[in-house]
């Protein structure tokens, strides 16, 4: 096959992907809490490598005391790590978020930024984190954001051959509007959470199944 007619080929199935899955899950909103742009950032940096319902749980607090970037920026570090203590990898994680706060009051007026470029300046911030931010704060859509969900279903459902996140992301944007790339990701990953799982994928009751060139994999 012709790489025209791969593309062609995995443009097609992406669609009717994206169909199905808005059946499945007509509602797509991000499943992070948050009031405002900074605290989205927050959110998103902590639920690296922890899931979003356990963010849920200590963002109340974090932003009850720190509700914004300049707070943030002059908290005492110690304090933020117990805060975000139990969300993982919290010494790192409560030091990019002060510093990313910092360079938002004193670069960026004391506003999250628009623009991709500057978001990535941003301590502990690289692509995925960027595209939630701006998907759903500022309701622009700079790229497809992957995380391990993405990352996993994207392979098995034929949408790429690539290990690495940011060309997944690059492989995934051509194949979709621009206008579903962030909600494309979130679908795949309630899916990802309910279905199709990193160690016992739930083929028999996937409705993507009969699409899906990896589902006999696991069937047999």
């Amino acid at each position: 096959m012709s790489t025209t007619s791969k593309q062609s080929a995995q443009k097609q199935q992406a669609l009717e992907i994206l169909v199905r899955l808005k059946r499945l899950y007509p509602e797509a909103p991000c499943t992070l809490n948050y009031e405002t742009p900074v605290q989205l950032l927050v959110a998103t940096i902590l639920s690296a490598q922890c899931t979003d319902q356990r963010v849920n749980k200590v963002t109340p607090e974090l932003f009850r005391r720190f509700p914004d970037a300049a707070a943030l920026a002059s908290a005492e570090l110690e304090v933020l790590e117990e805060l975000v203590r139990s969300t993982g990898f919290y010494r790192n994680k409560a030091k990019n978020i002060q510093a990313a706060c910092r360079m938002i009051m004193t670069e960026f007026g004391g506003k999250v930024p628009k623009r991709m470029e500057n978001l990535l300046k941003l301590p502990g911030v690289a692509r995925k984190t960027a595209n939630v931010v701006l998907a759903h704060a500022y309701g622009i859509n700079a790229g497809v954001t992957v995380d391990t969900h993405v990352k996993r279903l994207s392979q098995r459902l034929g949408l790429t051959e690539n290990t690495d996140p940011i060309r997944i992301e690059r492989d995934l944007m051509p194949l979709l509007p621009l206008p579903e790339w962030e909600n494309f990701s979130i679908r795949l990953i309630y899916h990802g959470r309910e279905i199709c799982k990193a160690r016992k994928p739930e083929c028999f009751a996937c409705n993507l199944a009969e699409i899906c060139p990896s589902a006999d994999l696991f069937l047999n």
